[in-house]
């Protein structure tokens, strides 16, 4: 039991029958509502965007996350920056460099897509 369950815990039970009864109308009233919110979520798709020729690895960055919006970016940046990095620094072909960005992408969708079906996004 965390904090804020414990602190719940200790003001309910210093609360009448009656305000009892009405924090778990309250709370079910809530239940429906967070239910109702995921039952109307829309899972996002991907927006087909070819790989041009000859991308360079910055362009295929914005590619991808124009494709990817629904992503959190957040989620991408250390791996995204890594690849970067291989690339500028240590000459790693941008083609792989693209492959390797673009299965991340999908792995993050993935994981997106499969929140959105168990309704914790």
């Amino acid at each position: 039991m965390n904090a804020n369950e414990r602190k719940l815990l200790e003001l309910f039970r210093s609360l009448s029958d009656n305000q009892q009864e009405s924090i778990i109308a309250f709370s079910r009233f809530l239940s429906t509502q967070s239910d109702n919110v995921k039952k109307n979520r829309k899972i996002e798709t991907p927006k087909a965007m070819p790989r041009p020729e000859n991308e360079s690895v910055i362009a295929a960055i914005k590619r991808l996350s124009e494709s990817y919006e629904m992503i959190n970016k957040d989620a991408l940046l250390h791996e995204t920056s890594g690849l970067m990095t291989q690339h500028v620094t240590q000459g790693k072909d941008a083609g792989e460099v693209i492959d390797e960005l673009e299965a991340l992408f999908q792995r993050q969708y993935e994981e997106y897509l499969n929140k959105m079906e168990a309704g914790s996004e």
